[in-house]
């Protein structure tokens, strides 16, 4: 596909942003409810940004690419005393976490529906406390590796906005992606792999929900990894 100018410098997303046509409550939202919780790119980043939320947070959390929306969901229900923003450029994702937000509340999710490298670019330095990018289009083709989203420039965007100590969490189901994490995580030199058996990276994260695509690896005989690395 032909990349716009903005993706080119980015080097983030790939792919499409629409499938189904939405329906009448979806469009209603998207028109309503998205303005309400998006993450305004266009004014300056607050120098706290749990002052984007209504209700009182104290860690901030920030998921690349929530799917559709479960685990994003699952963690605002039960950390109501964190602040998450979620990122999702797929208009039916978008639509079918808002649908969640609409009947449920959840005052403590955010959004932002376009590049994530944007929003990182906008948040201020050492101002997250957690970075998930759960379940990340692998891009199997060898000739589409350059496409993934860790990468060292967006490695050094997440090292620049992670609070010291804070953690990176990367989960998946193909190897070469999680071996491609391992390898740029190392060369990258800002995080520390915390595994120390192999029963760590192999056993799901605390009160782990699951999601639609790991559902969909373990139908198809796939295994999964749980990655975590702490910002040194």
């Amino acid at each position: 596909m032909t990349l716009d100018r903005r993706s080119r410098a980015t080097e983030a997303f790939f792919g499409r942003r629409k499938g189904k046509p939405l329906r009448e409550q979806q469009v209603e939202r998207m028109t309503h409810l998205l303005p309400e919780r998006m993450v305004d790119l266009e004014a300056a980043a607050p120098a706290d940004l749990k002052t984007l939320f209504p209700v009182v947070v104290d860690r901030l959390r920030l998921e690349i690419g929530f799917g559709g929306g479960e685990h994003l969901a699952h963690r605002a229900r039960t950390n109501p005393s964190t602040g998450f923003i979620g990122v999702e450029p797929f208009v039916n994702s978008m639509a079918k976490l808002l649908a969640v937000i609409d009947e449920e509340g959840l005052p403590n999710i955010r959004v932002y529906n376009d590049d994530a490298t944007q929003l990182l670019d906008w948040l201020p330095s050492e101002s997250i406390d957690q970075i998930d990018l759960l379940y990340a289009d692998p891009w199997p083709k060898k000739k589409h590796w350059k496409r993934r989203f860790v990468s060292q420039v967006n490695l050094q965007r997440f090292h620049r906005v992670l609070k010291p100590g804070a953690t990176f969490c990367f989960a998946s189901d193909i190897d070469t992606y999680v071996n491609w994490t391992l390898q740029h995580c190392r060369d990258h030199g800002g995080f520390d792999w915390q595994a120390q058996s192999a029963s760590d990276w192999l056993t799901a994260y605390e009160d782990w929900p699951g999601t639609r695509y790991e559902a969909k690896a373990r139908r198809e005989g796939r295994s999964s990894a749980y990655l975590t690395f702490k910002k040194i």
